[in-house]
């Protein structure tokens, strides 16, 4: 035991001191491997009593888990009933709406077919109107072609031109107010004649207007024939303005200015902005050149003055008329004042019978008034 087993220093280690520090050491060991149990017994409890609490608040939470599911499965199960009731009465309502859209539908699909069958009728009836139209038009070209074949003969063209004339002038005056081919004092014969009032001398109307000399000018094609063709109208239009005037303006017979009358109303809006000089030429020679529309305004203004004609001559019969008239509106004031004396008696008459009246009346108020009980009780007592 007293064996030297190694040297600190100073301090000699025997085998003694080497057991006892083994045991000690030891002991030591064992000392704190029970404290670490005792450590490690007191974490596992207390592991335990952690795992017991997490155990019961998941018990607890499953539990409100458990409830929650059931909530929930009571609600899904009230939301299919509801659903199944809202499914149902949409289908319900969804089929009401089919069947109401198909009414309507079909209403539709009727209205739409009468308005597509009434558009097809008044489609027909137009392409009727149409084909009546374009039978007119056939017809009516026939027509142009005729007159075109009139207007271009001389005498044919003339005639329309005075039946134009005469139709204006017997449509606005009085078969005695005109006449048509009449013989002048020198023999010749003016397409009308109108009468004016008081033996005024009559106006003469020409119906003979140039007009192949204008349809040259509109079927020049070229500078030259259109210079051409102006000067022929210039000269055919100052050869007839110069025979209307000799022929037929007669001093004491015939007015004093004449009537050139064109029978179209461009032809004479032409000779007006592109042949001024032959319209001066032509009012020189104191030949006025008249449209329809100025003929027929000519002829109104002479109906007009036809009128005052005849209201001056009947003036007479007027004044005659109007002083039988103030005759009888003398007699009829003195017979309304002879009326208002015999109203003036007869009101003075009732005044005195009002006088009476208000007299008896008066006397009767008073009789009236007057007390007759007041003898009788003297005589009682």
């Amino acid at each position: 035991m007293e064996t030297v087993l190694f040297t600190l220093g100073k301090f000699s280690v025997t085998l003694g001191y080497a057991i006892a520090g083994g045991v000690g050491l030891i002991g030591l060991l064992l000392v704190i491997m029970l404290i670490a149990a005792i450590r490690a017994g007191a974490a596992r409890a207390q592991e335990a009593e952690e795992a017991l609490d997490r155990s019961a608040a998941m018990e607890r939470h499953i539990a409100g888990l458990m409830q929650v599911q059931s909530e929930m499965t009571g609600r899904v199960q009230s939301m299919s009933e509801m659903f199944g009731s809202r499914t149902a009465e949409l289908s319900q309502m969804v089929n009401d709406r089919l069947d109401t859209t198909s009414q309507r539908v079909g209403q539709a699909l009727q209205e739409t077919r009468a308005k597509t069958d009434e558009g097809l009728n008044k489609l027909h009836e137009r392409l009727a109107v149409i084909d009546r139209a374009q039978s007119t038009m056939t017809s009516l070209s026939s027509e142009i072609v005729s007159l075109q074949s009139i207007l271009s003969n001389k005498q044919t063209r003339g005639a329309f031109g005075q039946g134009r004339m005469e139709a204006i002038v017997g449509d606005g005056l009085a078969p005695n107010a005109y006449s048509f081919q009449s013989t002048l004092s020198n023999g010749y014969r003016p397409d009308c004649l109108i009468i004016m009032p008081n033996d005024a001398p009559s106006l003469v109307i020409d119906a003979k207007f140039p007009l192949e000399s204008w349809q040259r000018i509109a079927s020049a094609d070229n500078p030259e024939a259109l210079r051409a063709a102006q000067s022929g109208f210039k000269q055919d239009i100052a050869v007839h303005v110069r025979a209307i005037s000799e022929k037929y303006l007669i001093p004491g017979e015939t007015q004093d200015t004449a009537f050139m009358f064109v029978p179209s109303e461009s032809i004479f809006a032409d000779i007006h902005e592109h042949f001024e000089d032959v319209v001066q030429r032509a009012s020189r020679a104191r030949v006025v050149i008249v449209s329809p529309a100025l003929l027929m305004l000519s002829i109104q203004v002479i109906q007009a003055l036809l009128r005052d004609v005849r209201m001056r001559e009947q003036a007479h019969l007027i004044q005659k008329e109007v002083r039988e008239l103030l005759a009888d509106v003398g007699r009829l004031d003195e017979r309304v004042k002879k009326l208002q004396t015999h109203f003036r008696q007869a009101n003075d008459d009732i005044g005195e019978i009002l006088t009476s009246t208000g007299k008896v009346t008066g006397r009767s108020k008073r009789i009236d008034e007057m007390d007759f009980e007041e003898p009788q009780r003297l005589a009682g007592e």
